[in-house]
């Protein structure tokens, strides 16, 4: 079984810790060296929240991902990341900061789990459910490939108005990442229907356990939610 919880970084530092050695072990399997969502300053920010993918007692991490709110004393990582490729960025974030906006960040999974879609289906799916939960109103995220189409279903759409519509070389010069925007956290008008049914459904019971299937329709998994922000 794995089991997904929801906690603020500041209050669980150990499993900050093991979130990020996670994705740096991951980042450095497609040679990435530098990117700003996997920096640790935001360890001590109390405006992320972690998303973590984790064994059933807790000792292993498989995945994660992290909500970080926008404030006047951390950038957003899309802030940081496109700063010399888009100032435009900057203006976007502040005009909706007043509302609620933040950043969906720092998505991954261990190649352990390897074909259950669980970073690029059902973290994707928490991080919209609980952004509700956080009080927003609009969301970023800067997707690889092969997440664009899957956070389009559950409602972001491409910020156009950014980088080459929406897109940018980044980390390194032969990769590309899109800049996407969720414009309606509550709502989800452009979210695919099921999608939109299921995050629904996370948000009205966020504690869980469902069967899953992978990407593949042979694997299966037993998949256990909390998603009630847990704080020390």
């Amino acid at each position: 079984m794995i089991r997904i919880r929801v906690f603020r970084a500041i209050d669980d530092i150990e499993a900050c810790q093991k979130y990020i050695e996670g994705h740096v072990r991951v980042l450095k399997v497609y040679g990435i060296t530098m990117i700003t969502s996997a920096k640790t300053d935001w360890f001590t920010n109390p405006n992320v929240y972690v998303i973590s993918a984790e064994s059933e007692d807790g000792s292993k991490i498989y995945g994660g991902a992290r909500i970080q709110i926008a404030d006047e004393t951390f950038p957003l990582p899309i802030e940081t990341a496109l700063i010399e490729k888009d100032q435009l960025i900057h203006s976007l974030v502040k005009d909706l900061a007043p509302r609620g906006t933040a950043e969906l960040c720092g998505l991954w999974n261990s190649r352990e789990v390897a074909g259950y879609g669980l970073g690029s289906n059902y973290l994707v799916r928490v991080g919209v459910a609980i952004a509700s939960f956080l009080k927003l109103e609009t969301l970023f995220a800067l997707c690889a490939p092969v997440t664009v189409s899957n956070s389009e279903r559950v409602g972001f759409i491409v910020e156009k108005r950014l980088g080459d519509n929406g897109l940018f070389f980044y980390p390194k010069e032969d990769l590309v990442a899109t800049a996407v925007l969720l414009c309606d956290v509550n709502e989800l008008s452009t979210a695919d229907p099921t999608e939109r049914q299921r995050i629904f459904d996370l948000r009205n019971n966020p504690v869980q356990t469902t069967i899953e299937r992978g990407i593949k329709a042979t694997t299966t998994f037993e998949l256990s939610y909390n998603l009630k922000i847990e704080r020390k």
